[in-house]
Order: structure tokens, then sequence, then C-alpha cells
């Protein structure tokens, strides 16, 4: 900018640096510069990738039908692919019919195989023999006999030098048995 000035200045007073012709050409070159600067300025600016300015209406119509035709795309995959899960459901569902068919099948033959000349199932499930109930641990006899006498847990675990979880363990299982 100071050169400018200094230019402007001296052919305002009428003065050339250099000679008339060469002030001129000069003169018009610096001019020429400055209008090339002014207009190539913003090219030469760095970008901001945010700023993503785009036509009205062309670029609009283009991305529409660009989602319209993804969309029809992933329409046709989805239908392909409830054809093809359509098909596996049909075909397990014939494989477990098959089996359960199968299945009766075994079943008619064991009770045709277990049935008597009278027409009862030969085959009985074994009985269950009555619970006795198992003589009391020795090393839990002191204990039990504590317990009877109507001793808590915790004066019992302080008496036989057990602790309380113990104690209380012993016991439950002595009431379940």
């Amino acid at each position: 900018m100071d050169a400018e000035w200094v230019i402007s200045a001296s052919i305002a007073s009428g003065q050339s640096m250099l000679g008339d012709d060469t002030g001129k050409w000069l003169l018009i070159a610096l001019g020429g510069l400055t209008i090339a600067y002014t207009l190539f300025r913003p090219a030469f600016r760095k970008k901001d990738p945010l700023d993503k300015r785009q036509p009205l209406f062309g670029s609009n119509l283009a991305r529409q039908r660009q989602v319209e035709s993804q969309m029809n795309l992933l329409l046709v995959e989805l239908s392909a692919m409830a054809r093809q899960i359509s098909a596996q459901l049909d075909t397990r569902a014939a494989k477990l019919e098959q089996l359960i068919h199968e299945a009766d099948e075994k079943i008619a033959e064991l009770k045709a195989l277990t049935a008597n000349a009278d027409g009862r199932p030969a085959f009985r499930p074994p009985m269950r023999l009555a619970r006795t109930d198992p003589e009391p641990d020795e090393r839990h006899a002191e204990i039990y006999r504590l317990a009877d006498d109507g001793r808590c847990a915790q004066d019992i675990a302080q008496a036989t030098d057990r602790p309380k979880g113990e104690v209380e363990l012993i016991l439950a299982l002595r009431a379940r048995s």
C-alpha cells in the first residue's frame, strides 16, 4: 500500500520517478496486478470444509433420486432375505414334524412291547423305599445334645470352639433329615 501511495502521490504532483513513459507503464502494470489480486484472492483462500453451499434445484433432485434408488435396492434385498428365512423356517418345521412323528411311532412300539397279554403294561416304576434316618454323626453328637438342651447356635459355637456358621449348618441339616 505504501508503494501505491507513493506512485499516486507522484502522479498527482506531475512528477515521474523514472520518466513519463516508464512511469505510465509501471502505473498500468501496478493497477493490473492490483485488479488481478483482488479478483483471484478468493480462489487462493483456504476453504472451510464445513461450508458446503449447494445449488438449490439440481442437486436436491439428484440426491432424492439417488436415495430412492438405494431404498429400492434395500427393499429388494429385504424381500429376498425374507423369502430365504421363510424357506429355512419351513424346512425346519418339516424336519421337526418328521421327528415328532418318529417319536410317536417309537412310543407306540414301546407300549406294544411292554404290554402283557391282559393289556396292562409290564413295566412298573420302582417303588420308593422307606427312608431311614441315618445315625447321627459322632462329630456332631455334642452339638445335637446342646441344641436339645435348648441352647442357641452362638452358645453352642462358643462351647464347642466351632464357627457359628458351621453350627447353624449342622443344625439345619439335622432338621432336614
